[in-house]
């Protein structure tokens, strides 16, 4: 994780903001969005990955979010909360014109993805899990093929 005033501000709001939490996998939810920093290459993107879901899961609304952090790092933010009335691809396609946030959805994407969160669980929901990999595969695909697309042209 890239370390700047920015970042460790960032890393402390997300971690005041899911204090409590727990994943579906019973851990920490904050371990989430500080996997994610972990994979980001600079500053804007590593305060992205902190804060992607902290409008979603949380108490906190982008107009506290506007105080707090720079106005690029709120709209790629804003970008990855889903709307819920908003279909889930379409979603997705949305973020297309968002580099930031399309790869921090990337990684977001492989995260939820990764089997082995569920390892020793019990009452597990393979089923859902299932599902939702298919969900988050075809949410990559896109992502993927519109870069593919580009690099043919």
């Amino acid at each position: 994780m890239i370390h700047t005033p920015l970042t460790n501000k960032a890393a402390r709001f997300a971690y005041k903001a899911h204090h409590g939490h727990v994943d579906d996998f019973g851990l920490p939810y904050i371990f989430h969005p500080f996997h994610l920093a972990e994979l980001m290459a600079d500053e804007t993107t590593t305060c992205v990955a902190l804060l992607h879901d902290v409008v979603e899961h949380t108490d906190v609304t982008f107009e506290m979010l506007e105080t707090e952090f720079p106005d690029y790092i709120v709209r790629s933010v804003r970008k990855l909360t889903h709307d819920k009335d908003c279909d889930y691809l379409e979603y997705i396609r949305s973020l297309m014109d968002d580099p930031v946030a399309k790869t921090v959805k990337l990684a977001d994407l492989a995260h939820n993805s990764d089997p082995n969160r569920a390892a020793g669980l019990e009452g597990f929901d393979e089923h859902k899990a299932t599902l939702d990999r298919e969900r988050y595969a075809k949410a990559m695909e896109i992502l993927m093929e519109i870069d593919a697309d580009r690099c043919d042209s």
